[in-house]
């Protein structure tokens, strides 16, 4: 479920691929010219390994994450593309794009909200992430 359009200024949190200096990150898609990093924060969920790449689920996992402020609105297409969003047709989404509770590191509420991709498939066998944070080094690139 897509919870309204997203505008320049708005944060995103990022727990994979998309996380600064991860391996497998899209290279098509300009993070750096669009927006910026703006440090490491948790949020509740399930991190499961999807085979190179995590999904976040619903969950009560502290998951560690990066901030990200989109600064360009135009990056949404190829950000959804990329996390396999079809906005015209959920159910046939990899990912849904929600809002979600930015924690800090004693997972206390910020008073701020943030876009984050959550897995929108059954989960199967899929382990979870070990401590809800997907290293840097383990992802394969997807597109």
């Amino acid at each position: 479920m897509i919870n309204g359009p997203v505008q320049s200024g708005d944060l995103f949190i990022f727990y994979g691929l998309l996380k600064s200096g991860a391996r497998g990150a899209p290279e098509h898609i300009d993070l750096k010219g669009g927006g910026a990093f703006q440090g490491a924060c948790r949020f509740r969920g399930r991190l499961v390994d999807l085979g190179g790449f995590p999904g976040a689920m619903d969950g009560d996992t502290l998951c560690h994450g990066q901030v990200y402020r989109l600064d360009d609105a135009g990056l949404i297409g190829a950000l959804d593309e990329f996390e396999g969003v079809d906005a015209g047709d959920p159910a046939r989404s990899l990912y849904v794009r929600r809002r979600t509770e930015i924690l800090d590191d004693d997972a206390k509420p910020t008073g701020q909200s943030a876009w984050i991709y959550w897995y929108a498939k059954p989960a199967g066998g899929a382990s979870d992430v070990a401590e809800g944070n997907w290293p840097l080094e383990a992802g394969k690139a997807r597109i």
